[in-house]
């Protein structure tokens, strides 16, 4: 059997942790092979050792059967592996042509960068692999989708034949999911082999060959996708049983706790992106968000929570005006949060994990007497919430920057669900989340809802909005475009409606 690439068991080694402990990876020429496992598990480590990011402290790599040692992602490029990153490496301002050659820019005789010369390769490129990229556009005017399919063409551009897919579905709609899957084959056919890194079994099961899966930094093994299904991965990966059924009885909405009224946001830029939005939420029920990103979700829900001056229009909480109130005030008027960048807005990653759950009542008995902590309180307090909402971490005075994407995100909805708010917001509550830490949170939602909480739910997973919510408003432009029951609708219609085609039955659009 031919081997494209060989990682033969790999350990890598961070102070206190074992990250990858002896894994082998064996990839086919011309093969889709994903790579599943648990947030923490170490999938990003481990090709992050393949494209020279990282050194592993043993194991060896083959390419095409050569050994190689690979110092830098250089020598990676020059071994034909090409990475697609997650977090995208582009550089706004500049076109899709001047981001595509960066680093390996072609020459004219003088000595120039001849851009004509590129954009014609590049436009190649595009067209051969179906990519439908603009070479003279600019970043900042293209979609994410697009802006994805730059980084794919940049690493084609450099002679890629192992493409590395980090979690590539993240923030794409369901048809850019489709289109990127039918980019994916498209590849193949032309003899590349792609490396698959997702939490998303359905993808797993749709476009790959072959996947294998890690669980705490050990390899489990490789299966074919043609003799395995869902359920087998989802219990290899987490090591137990997985239910993917939302139990929830039917929602009794009772009375309006949010009431948005004509509201109007506007960016860092001073351009408006929420433009005059409606919208009400009832206590004892989940209203599910549906857009794309872009679309003035993150204006309005910094809006709400008073990280973000609005310029007109009311918000009310329980019939109490809480419009332009800081975040703290919003908080105490019974606000919970668990916001969509968990680093930037959730934690303070140098803190212990204790002080993190305190973060919104520290100045509060029994937290402090006066302006002295009472740290025997805030570490009791860590203490039962670590063991209620399963974070793992090796103490409750382990810094938040120490734990995984999915135990950061259980410490803040922790401390969020712990304060009983009377209206909870989850913004991209699972985002980058295995299956069994999707689970938990799903059952977390669904619990404050029958607790007669009002729960607005922000995602741009569309499975979790069909599935949790219990009413769902499509954002469009800014506004409310469609008020749509779940069981009445399906993604095909949701992600058309998302993107601006005409709400067939718009609830308080204008």
């Amino acid at each position: 059997m031919e081997y494209v690439i060989e990682m033969l068991n790999i350990r890598k080694e961070f102070p206190g942790i074992v990250a990858n402990d002896n894994i082998t990876i064996q990839v086919r020429k011309g093969e889709i092979h994903a790579l599943l496992g648990e947030n923490g598990a170490g999938k990003s480590t481990l090709m992050n050792v393949l494209f020279g990011l990282y050194q592993p402290e043993k194991g060896e790599i083959k390419v095409k059967g050569e050994k190689v040692n690979i110092t830098n992602p250089n020598i990676a490029n020059e071994l034909g592996i090409g990475m697609v990153h997650q977090h995208f490496m582009l550089v706004e301002p500049f076109t899709v042509t001047q981001n595509i050659i960066l680093g390996s820019e072609p020459k004219s005789k003088t000595g120039k960068i001849d851009i004509k010369k590129a954009e014609k390769e590049i436009q190649a490129l595009s067209d051969r692999y179906g990519l439908k990229v603009d070479p003279s556009a600019k970043i900042s005017d293209i979609s994410v989708g697009m802006q994805q399919r730059v980084e794919i063409l940049k690493t084609l551009y450099r002679g890629a034949e192992v493409l590395i897919f980090d979690e590539p579905t993240a923030v794409l709609t369901p048809q850019e999911i489709n289109e990127l899957m039918d980019i994916m084959r498209s590849l193949i056919k032309e003899g590349k082999s792609i490396i698959l890194i997702t939490h998303k079994l359905k993808e797993i099961m749709e476009v790959s060959d072959r996947c294998t899966v890690i669980r705490k930094g050990k390899g489990i093994g490789t299966v074919n996708i043609s003799e395995t299904n869902v359920h087998e991965l989802a219990s290899l990966m987490v090591g137990r049983d997985v239910s993917f059924e939302i139990e929830k009885q039917p929602a009794e909405p009772k009375e309006v706790v949010l009431d948005i009224k004509d509201l109007h946001v506007k960016d860092a830029r001073k351009v408006d992106l929420v433009k005059g939005l409606n919208l009400e939420v009832k206590a004892g029920e989940i209203v599910g968000i549906a857009g794309i990103d872009g679309n003035g979700q993150s204006e309005l829900i910094e809006a709400i929570t008073g990280l973000r001056k609005s310029g007109s229009g009311t918000i009310k909480l329980n019939n109490k005006d809480i419009t332009n109130l800081n975040p703290r005030k919003v908080t105490e008027s019974g606000v919970g949060h668990i916001p969509q960048d968990r680093h930037k807005f959730g934690l303070v990653l140098d803190y212990t994990i204790g002080e993190n759950m305190v973060l919104q009542t520290y100045y509060q008995s029994p937290y402090s007497k006066g302006s002295i902590l009472n740290h025997k309180e805030i570490y009791k307090k860590a203490t039962e919430l670590i063991e209620e909402y399963d974070v793992r971490t090796p103490s409750e005075f382990t810094k938040a920057r120490a734990l995984s994407g999915g135990n950061q995100q259980k410490a803040i909805i922790g401390r969020e669900v712990d304060r009983s708010p009377d209206l909870l917001i989850a913004a991209q509550p699972t985002r980058g989340l295995d299956v069994g830490a999707i689970e938990f949170i799903h059952k977390k939602l669904v619990e404050e809802r029958d607790k007669g909480r009002a729960v607005l739910l922000i995602s741009f997973e569309l499975d979790e909005i069909l599935d949790v919510s219990d009413r769902i408003a499509v954002m469009f432009d800014g506004k409310i475009v469609a008020n749509l029951k779940p069981e009445e609708t399906n993604e095909q219609e949701l992600g058309l409606l998302m993107a601006g085609s005409q709400a067939k039955r718009a609830g308080d659009s204008e």
